[in-house]
């Protein structure tokens, strides 16, 4: 029963979602249970989360009380989440303190605690960024020369000085690249790896469907 139930709920929704696509939403039987599966997704999503939050609060709070290398980091983050947590969860109406209104706690640790975290966070990540471009652009063959012409090209046309730059040999060389490189090869490429992602997402799914993946109830 453990396994026949969750691969028939499975086996059933997922018909219910492709055939939602070829019927009305609102006046056929399967498009309104399709919207209404959805709302349990959502439903289930919040749950989700809010399981992912009392996980991160448990591991983290055992290694503290272990005593774990690094645990000090541990209590930062478990002060952290109940900074954020328990201020946007209580109701506005007591205090213009508590919500997620503009002036609230919630608000003013976003805006500056968590802000410039995440702009240091991907500050840094530039860094690798360039590291491996430096790796990856060095013109060891004809296909990685193209390619290190064609990255500096666009990495110039995307600031200002070197767009100028650009701008100083004869020819629109600006637009050619937002034609032809940008709208025309990169766009390709972009779309190529999306139709690639969208087949093995249909692959996935098609396997959930008939039970042959059973990888979402923890079996490989």
């Amino acid at each position: 029963m453990r396994t026949t139930a969750p691969v028939a709920i499975a086996f059933l929704s997922g018909i219910a979602m492709v055939l939602a696509f070829f019927f009305n939403e609102e006046t056929t039987f399967v498009g309104r249970l399709s919207n209404e599966l959805l709302n349990w997704l959502i439903i289930i999503g919040g749950f989700t989360l809010l399981l992912g939050v009392v996980s991160i609060t448990r591991v983290n709070l055992a290694a503290v009380k272990r005593r774990k290398e690094g645990w000090g980091y541990k209590v930062l983050t478990l002060l952290a989440i109940l900074a954020m947590s328990l201020p946007s969860v209580l109701s506005s109406s007591w205090s213009s303190l508590f919500g997620r209104s503009d002036g609230s706690i919630y608000d003013w640790l976003f805006i500056n605690l968590q802000m410039p975290m995440m702009a240091t966070m991907f500050a840094t990540l530039a860094f690798y960024i360039a590291s491996a471009a430096y790796r990856a652009f060095r013109a060891r063959s004809s296909e990685a020369t193209i390619l290190l012409i064609t990255a500096t090209l666009v990495m110039l046309w995307r600031v200002p000085m070197g767009e100028a730059f650009l701008n100083l040999f004869p020819g629109d060389i600006p637009g050619l690249l937002n034609t032809y490189i940008m709208n025309g090869a990169n766009l390709a490429v972009q779309r190529g790896i999306i139709i690639g992602a969208a087949l093995g997402a249909s692959a996935m799914s098609l396997r959930i469907i008939l039970g042959i993946e059973r990888t979402y109830m923890g079996k490989g």
